[in-house]
């Protein structure tokens, strides 16, 4: 029998919040994540199958769908061949991404002194 995989949680509509003044708790979704729902959307908008998209691009199906549900991490010429089989530049995909997590959650402020910024640039 085989194993089934927690679909990773969805990435909000791209709406502003209601209030900056109240936190998120929820934990802001991953790269990964925004770009799966991305490439998802594009893929629906032009009515395409997975096979289609995926054969275009020169990957399998089974792939595909494992980067549009948020499971696998692409490098960046998967993410380029993607983008080209969906008739959208690399430049104008990772656009579209960073706008979509921007509305998600505002980038924090950093604080200066703190160890959490000086961890963050050492990284």
């Amino acid at each position: 029998m085989a194993e089934t995989t927690p679909s990773p949680r969805p990435v909000p509509a791209a709406t502003p919040r209601e209030s900056l003044d109240e936190p998120d708790t929820a934990p802001e979704p991953l790269w990964r994540e925004a770009l799966g729902d991305r490439l998802r959307h594009r893929r629906h908008a032009r009515g395409e199958t997975l096979t289609e998209t995926a054969t275009r691009a020169g990957l399998s199906p089974q792939y595909l769908s494992e980067v549009e549900r948020g499971i696998k991490e692409p490098s960046s010429e998967m993410i380029a061949a993607m983008a080209g089989a969906l008739g959208v530049t690399l430049f104008e995909l990772t656009l579209e991404v960073a706008k979509d997590l921007s509305v998600v959650r505002p980038a924090p402020v950093p604080v200066h002194g703190s160890s959490r910024t000086a961890y963050a640039l050492a990284a």
